[in-house]
């Protein structure tokens, strides 16, 4: 099986059953048949082949993000201006979307990009409480409620087609709890932190151009 079809099987079956903790919702996309239709022309468009690919992992997607499109750091605009994915999901914009998308321009387009790379989170399920964005590590006992979730979700990602001498995880308090989970699971050989999209755009913005290249450098090693 290819790539693409690894991961459309995967994603397109995902089950959101956990029960979680203090008023902290999931959010599913995948039950939409349209994102389950979006996700397909994305992994059949990009990822048709059985080549492996440089695993960049997140925390859990933002509801504007892959909370609505099922693909990580990817807003329905983003799915559209730089995919090529026509939708009917909205017009919202995800801070974490815009920087992703620049560095994918940078590196030489979306094309190039997927080629080499595969985004994706630890949690593979939007986190919401009162109605704003959740990560997963924020609260010790929902991190260590979902460490099973976890190792799942990556062991059945990494079988797509990972190069596993090295990934890179997005955030140091996402590597922190990352880091035990895959000495533990032996994933990787190498992780390397960079910094999180959205604590690029919402405090470094003014820095963005060298964060971009800081990024294509680690692609490029």
């Amino acid at each position: 099986m290819s790539f693409s079809s690894k991961a459309i099987k995967y994603f397109c079956n995902l089950k959101s059953s956990q029960t979680l903790i203090n008023k902290i919702k999931i959010i599913n996309p995948y039950i939409s048949p349209e994102v389950k239709s979006v996700v397909k022309e994305f992994f059949n468009n990009f990822y048709s082949d059985n080549n492996d690919r440089i695993f960049i992992i997140g925390i859990n997607p933002g509801r504007f993000g892959g909370g609505l499109t099922g693909i990580s750091f990817t807003d329905p605009v983003a799915l559209r201006e730089h995919c090529g994915i026509k939708n009917n999901l909205g017009n919202k914009k995800e801070l974490s979307s815009k920087f992703i998308y620049q560095f994918a321009n940078e590196f030489g387009g979306t094309k190039k990009f997927f080629s080499k790379v595969f985004l994706t989170a630890l949690y593979p399920f939007a986190l919401i409480q009162n109605g704003k964005n959740y990560n997963y590590y924020d609260n010790k006992s929902l991190a260590l409620k979902l460490k099973k979730d976890i190792i799942k979700n990556i062991s059945a990602q990494i079988s797509f087609g990972a190069r596993r001498d090295f990934a890179i995880i997005l955030g140091k308090k996402n590597a922190d709890h990352f880091i035990p989970i895959n000495k533990e699971m032996e994933f990787f050989d190498k992780l390397i932190i960079l910094e999180h999209p959205r604590y690029i755009m919402q405090y470094k913005l003014k820095s963005v151009d060298s964060y971009i290249k800081k990024y294509i450098e680690v692609i490029n090693k």
